[in-house]
C-alpha cells in the first residue's frame, strides 16, 4: 500500500452533494492546471491548489480513468506526472473530442468564474474576445470552416508542452469553438404540417 492509497477518500463515504460539488471544483482545478502547466505530480498539484496530495492523487486517477488525462513521460521513480490527453486527428483531419461533457461543464464554470472575478485580474488582461454568428452553411463547409479554426491556432499549441517558447506576458486563454447545425423547434414542425 502506497501513501496515496492510505490518503485516498473512499468515494461511497462521501458521496453527498457537497463532496460531488468538492469533486467537480477539485477535478476543474486540476484540469486548469495541467493546461497551464503541461505535467504535474499529485504532489506538485497539492502544493500549488491547497489540497492534500492524497486528494490530487485520487482525481487525477478518476480523470486518468475516464480518459481526460494521462501518465506522462518521466524518467523512473515513484513521482507519476499527469498530462491532459493528447489526441491524435482522425483519418478524415477532424480531432476527437477532448473532454466531451466534461469540457462543456468546465468551459461554462471557467467562464462564470471569469465574469465574476475578472476586475482582480491585471489591468491589461480585463477583457474578453467572445462572440457567436450563425451561417448557412453545407456539412462540408462547417468542417472546413473547423479546420481553418484549428490551423489558424496550430502556431501556439505547441506553448502548452514547452513553456520556453511562451512569450512572458502570455497566459492560459480558453479558446473554446462549437460548430453545429440549429435544429428546428418542435413547434415549428408542428405549424408546418
Amino acid at each position: 500500500m502506497i501513501e496515496d492509497d492510505v490518503n485516498t477518500p473512499d468515494h461511497h463515504q462521501t458521496a453527498g452533494i457537497g463532496e460531488e460539488l468538492r469533486e467537480h471544483e477539485v477535478r476543474t482545478a486540476l484540469l486548469e492546471l495541467l493546461a497551464e502547466v503541461g505535467a504535474v505530480t499529485a504532489t506538485e498539484a497539492a502544493s500549488r491548489l491547497g489540497y492534500s496530495s492524497g486528494l490530487c492523487s485520487f482525481h487525477l486517477r478518476q480523470l486518468a480513468r475516464h480518459g481526460y488525462i494521462e501518465e506522462a513521460p518521466h524518467c523512473g521513480g515513484r513521482a507519476r506526472p499527469w498530462r491532459l490527453k493528447q489526441h491524435a486527428p482522425i483519418v478524415d483531419g477532424s480531432t476527437e473530442p477532448q473532454f466531451g461533457e466534461l469540457a462543456r461543464g468546465l468551459e461554462d464554470e471557467s467562464w462564470q468564474r471569469w465574469l465574476t472575478q475578472r476586475d482582480e485580474a491585471p489591468a491589461e488582461w480585463r477583457h474578453d474576445e467572445a462572440f457567436s454568428a450563425v451561417a448557412y452553411l453545407t456539412p462540408e463547409e462547417m468542417s472546413r470552416v473547423a479546420d481553418m479554426i484549428r490551423r489558424t491556432l496550430a502556431p501556439y499549441q505547441d506553448r502548452e508542452q514547452r513553456p520556453l517558447a511562451r512569450p512572458d506576458s502570455a497566459r492560459p486563454v480558453a479558446l473554446i469553438t462549437r460548430l453545429f447545425p440549429l435544429l428546428p423547434h418542435p413547434a415549428d414542425d408542428a405549424g408546418q404540417a
